[in-house]
């Protein structure tokens, strides 16, 4: 031990005279205070992000030493920058990043090389990145009378070069001229009713936009319906299969629809839809499909849907591209000890369900397989109760797991308090999915349920003034989504139902229902 003390000793001692002799070092020595480099140093961190398909967003970290950046940019992919430049832009600035490079060709690779300069110094190496732009989409939306039972005409901007239109299914190829070029539309017959077509416009092999869209109700195949016609008492003697095609106009007056077979109910024209005034009273077992129509409360005191008859296996409830507004209660309501097979809400337009007494989608006694909600925009609505309420009625269905699907959703306002909930489930055994939704000014928290699905699947979301739904907020929610986004969506005019996006990122992502990024 003494041996090892002494080697202590000597240590401290050639350390300390170690820094005694820095410490007096020349204090005539010149000091450092800069370094002087040959050239401006490159761009870094460059990030390059596709927008609108055939716009690049380009970001770098800034230099303050850096006046402009100049730009290059290269159709191809390999970062050798060889042959001519597309597009060269100079004088960009600090202030103007993000940067866009917009009307890029579709499905073309890219390169940019970005260098800086400053006026006495030498410009910095280049520094690059690439990227692949998306399949164009230049459509035009649809206007009034454009879709039919057995044709269509597509619109896109109006000079737009195209040499082609394939639509499937059917193998069909429509040769585009010179005067459909010019107008910017063009009318292609021969279609068969009520089927979906994929329409692909073509420039030689480039495409230049895809669109998919159902052609009308097929009259030869439904049952036609006009506002003079006693609808309900056409579907009390209404046979399973049985389709009714409704023409625009108002039927009933608050009334209470009682559908007992399964059968559809759809609109003509999907852009002048028909008005069921009043309820839907589903009863033994019934399933329906309900599109293109709009369903009108009119403040009735109860639910838009109401699941009727105990002791049965319901088929399934579809409602697709319609509008449900104006009840007191919710959207639907299970209240009776019976399955559902599933559950299913897309594309629709949900708004003015007060919900003062119920909750907005409501099952008190009931069960079903699945619910999933896509493409919807729900609003004004539920304000002070929960989302979807799922009470615990799983001793009557042994052995079944519901799942729950949430997906391309725009949720504003809904649930806002603390204390209410997305996910209301007590229902055993349950798996819930919500992805890629918009939800915006809420104080909601997902659950505070133990029963409910403690490990649900999450990702692409974005949470405007949603603070409840994230972790840092030290809500008591039982779980949270950290992976979620929180950009403002900019939305146009959220007071009136208008929900278009003019977030880039958000357009870029194609968070929440489709029809509102454009």
């Amino acid at each position: 031990m003494k041996l090892q003390r002494n080697i202590y000793i000597a240590l401290f001692v050639f350390m300390a005279t170690a820094v005694f002799n820095v410490s007096c070092t020349d204090d005539r020595a010149e000091e450092l205070t800069s370094i002087d480099y040959e050239r401006l140093f490159s761009p870094i961190g460059i990030e390059a992000f596709v927008i609108n398909r055939t716009d690049a967003r380009l970001s770098w970290k800034l230099n303050k030493e850096v006046a402009s950046y100049s730009l290059e940019v290269f159709a191809d992919d390999s970062l050798t920058f060889a042959g001519t430049p597309v597009r060269q832009i100079d004088g960009v600035t600090g202030d103007q990043l993000p940067f866009y490079i917009r009307d890029l060709d579709g499905e073309t690779q890219y390169s940019v090389r970005i260098k800086s300069v400053t006026a006495g110094d030498t410009d910095s190496k280049w520094s690059g990145v690439y990227f692949k732009t998306g399949t164009e989409n230049i459509y035009l939306p649809f206007e009034d009378g454009d879709l039919k039972a057995t044709a269509v005409t597509l619109r896109w901007i109006p000079g737009r070069t195209l040499t082609s239109i394939t639509l499937e299914p059917g193998g069909i190829t429509h040769t585009v001229t010179t005067a459909e070029i010019a107008a910017g539309s063009a009318t292609i017959e021969g279609l068969t009713g009520e089927t979906t077509y994929t329409a692909t416009l073509r420039n030689g092999q480039k495409v230049r936009g895809i669109l998919e869209f159902m052609t009308l109700v097929d009259l030869g195949n439904a049952i036609p319906v006009y506002p003079e016609d006693d609808f309900i008492s056409m579907l009390a003697v209404a046979g399973d299969g049985d389709a009714f095609a409704l023409f625009p106009g108002t039927y009933g007056a608050g009334d209470m629809f009682v559908v007992n077979k399964s059968i559809e109910i759809k609109g003509v024209y999907p852009y002048d839809k028909p008005v069921l005034s009043g309820y839907i009273s589903l009863e033994e077992g019934a399933g329906l499909l309900l599109k293109d129509v709009t369903l009108d409360g009119g403040a009735l005191q109860g639910q838009g849907i109401v699941f009727n008859t105990a002791d049965v296996t319901y088929g399934d409830l579809r409602v697709e591209n319609s509008e449900i507004r104006d009840f007191v209660k919710g959207v639907f309501y299970l209240n009776v000890a019976s399955l559902v097979e599933s559950i299913t809400f897309h594309n629709n337009l949900i708004y003015n369900i007060q919900c003062d007494g119920g909750d907005f989608m409501d099952s008190r006694k009931g069960a079903y397989n699945s619910l999933t909600l896509t493409n919807n925009s729900i609003y004004n609505s539920a304000a002070g109760r929960d989302l979807i309420r799922y009470d615990d009625a799983s001793s009557a269905f042994p052995g079944m797991t519901s799942t729950i699907l949430v997906d391309h959703n725009t949720l504003h306002g809904v649930c806002n308090s603390s204390s209410k909930r997305l996910f209301y489930v007590r229902f055993k055994e349950n798996k819930i999915t919500f992805t890629n939704n918009i939800v915006a000014e809420t104080a909601a928290i997902f659950t505070n349920q133990n029963n409910t699905d403690p490990s649900p699947t999450f990702g692409g979301n974005n949470f405007f003034n949603a603070p409840n739904l994230f972790s840092a907020s030290g809500s008591s929610s039982k779980f949270y989504d950290d992976s979620a986004g929180s950009e403002d969506p900019g939305f146009v005019d959220a007071a009136n139902g208008d929900f278009t996006v003019t977030n880039e990122l958000l357009k870029a992502k194609e968070t929440g229902d489709p029809r509102w990024v454009k």
